[in-house]
């Protein structure tokens, strides 16, 4: 197959391609559907990339991708596995389609919650508010003996 290419985005304006040297496929059994020929045919796609000596990340994006993927990961290796279709080529495709999307959405920079001011007109309702308990409040007092 050719190199993977995964598709622009935030933290990769240019997209990525992954070289089909780095990417490690492994084909077994599938549980999945395949009648009887699901014993005999090896249509499960495992498809692994060590994300630690891969040459489509630059480093900002390598320290991302792996804070963002390691429960997946196991070491630096990322392992996607396919079986849902009944062929192996369909499974290939799936698997690299899945790791391209994990590998987009993983590179994306965090987005930063910037806190804001309340607004004048909140402030003053809440202020308000804050004054009318008040009151009710002080009517519920004892009345004093002035």
């Amino acid at each position: 197959m050719e190199d993977l290419q995964v598709g622009p985005g935030p933290g990769a304006p240019g997209g990525l391609i992954v070289p089909t040297a780095e990417l490690l496929e492994q084909f077994s059994h599938s549980s999945g559907p395949g009648g009887q020929g699901v014993n005999t045919t090896d249509s499960k796609v495992q498809l692994s990339l060590d994300l630690a000596t891969t040459t489509a990340l630059d480093d900002t994006q390598r320290n991302r991708v792996l804070a963002a993927l390691a429960p997946r990961l196991a070491g630096t290796m990322l392992i996607i596995s396919a079986e849902e279709h009944r062929s192996q080529r369909r499974n290939r495709v799936a698997a690299r389609e899945r790791l391209a999307a994990l590998l987009r959405e993983a590179v994306a920079p965090p987005v930063v919650r910037r806190p804001t001011k309340p607004t004048r007109g909140s402030q003053r309702r809440r202020l308000a508010s804050k004054k009318r308990r008040s009151e009710t409040k002080q009517n519920r007092r004892r009345p004093g003996i002035d």
